[in-house]
């Protein structure tokens, strides 16, 4: 006689039995679906687990779940190809908080990818790697003897930063001579304004990048310019790597009249446009960029471009004419993703082109002084003659 334990007879268990059962079920055939849904085949929930035994139990030695996982992650943010959006992980979300408001440790370089590899978009003024002699353009070969030729930005990023008074060797080349370069790490801490005049009613105004407090400073700068009798303008974004667009609107403010500055278009072609208030009457104005001008700062030199507000001086920019936001991802790490690129008044895009300069001028090798910087001295005799001429 077959035996039937007494709890399979229990009516409850029996409809509890099933609704568990149901709910696996229902798990399964969702988890099923999900993968075929991102995957693009019916397989994908299979070649995902068969993927992760590879790495967890063929591989020659242990991994961590949590790497397989943040690395799962990297990959879906690497699949884009696209340089300027990333994964954070909770060191890079924090250097990303930090460069926003101004305030990091590291050596003060701004990298990109270029034609051949890690490429400085910008040494910041007055930080260890511009006192090193590292200037925009240069390749980054090596991070304290690792090859950078497979890096992402982020490992590159986190290899520099680190404790103030520690060292990083970077293996730098410039043109066909390379070099390692020891620096000493710093807290950085950027008054990303500076201004003062020059002769003849010529005020001066250099911005390091667009960060938190930039608009507030430049405003600050540009009042006191104007209490000393300030009657035309330089403003200097010379290895201006970018930063926050709002800041570029502020001080866009100041210097454009009343008028559209950029028209940000994403994926699905929704426009939104970022104008100037032009809170202060125009002044004769020179506007000076080059190799390491990127980003925002090409935002401001295109609008003064297309308005006709200004002379652009200098050499071609960097040409990044895309818009990222950085994403926080539940927790303490984050996701910069490009959304969009970004249109000048004129409806120019410069991504990969970069801004042209009215007019061209390279700044000689070796230029440490006013006197030596061709590039200004180009314009403060625009200015000189626009003042003169009463125009």
């Amino acid at each position: 006689m077959k035996y039937t334990p007494r709890f399979l007879q229990n009516p409850s268990f029996l409809k509890w039995s099933r609704r568990v059962g149901g709910f696996l079920l229902s798990g399964i055939i969702f988890t099923w679906l999900f993968f075929w849904y991102v995957s693009g085949t019916p397989l994908g929930l299979l070649r995902f687990g068969f993927t992760y035994f590879v790495a967890s139990h063929v591989y020659m030695e242990p991994v961590a779940k949590t790497t397989l996982f943040e690395g799962m992650l990297q990959g879906l943010i690497s699949s884009l190809g696209e340089p300027h959006s990333q994964y954070l992980t909770p060191q890079d979300y924090d250097a990303m908080r930090m460069q926003v408001s101004g305030t990091y440790s590291g050596v003060g370089i701004v990298i990109g990818k270029g034609q051949n590899g890690l490429e400085v978009v910008s040494a910041i003024e007055d930080t260890p790697a511009a006192k090193a002699g590292i200037k925009a353009g240069d390749n980054i070969v090596s991070i304290d003897g690792k090859r950078t030729a497979s890096m992402s930005l982020e490992e590159a990023s986190k290899l520099m930063r680190g404790a103030a008074g520690t060292q990083v060797v970077l293996g730098i080349r410039s043109g066909s001579e390379t070099k390692n370069v020891t620096i000493t790490r710093a807290d950085i801490t950027m008054p990303t304004v500076k201004g003062k005049m020059l002769q003849d009613g010529i005020g001066y105004i250099r911005i390091s990048q667009f960060a938190d407090q930039t608009g507030a400073d430049f405003a600050k700068e540009y009042k006191a310019l104007q209490a000393q009798g300030m009657k035309a303008l330089i403003l200097d974004l010379r290895n201006n790597p970018g930063g926050l667009l709002t800041a570029a609107r502020d001080v866009s403010d100041y210097i454009l009249p009343a008028g559209p500055i950029v028209t940000v278009k994403d994926r699905s072609g929704h426009t939104e446009s970022y104008d100037s208030q032009g809170l202060e009457k125009q002044i004769p104005l020179v506007v000076l960029i080059n190799k390491g001008s990127a980003s925002a700062s090409e935002i401001v030199a295109g609008a003064v471009q297309d308005e006709k507000a200004g002379t652009i001086i200098g050499t071609n920019s960097y040409g990044k004419g895309t818009v990222q936001v950085v994403l926080n991802n539940l927790g303490d790490q984050g996701i910069k993703v490009t959304i969009a690129k970004y249109h000048t008044p004129n409806d120019r895009v410069i991504d990969g082109i970069g801004i042209k300069p009215d007019i061209t001028i390279e700044l000689p090798k070796g230029a440490s002084s006013e006197a030596d910087d061709t590039q200004l001295q180009k314009a403060i005799e625009v200015l000189m003659t626009r003042l003169q001429s009463g125009k």
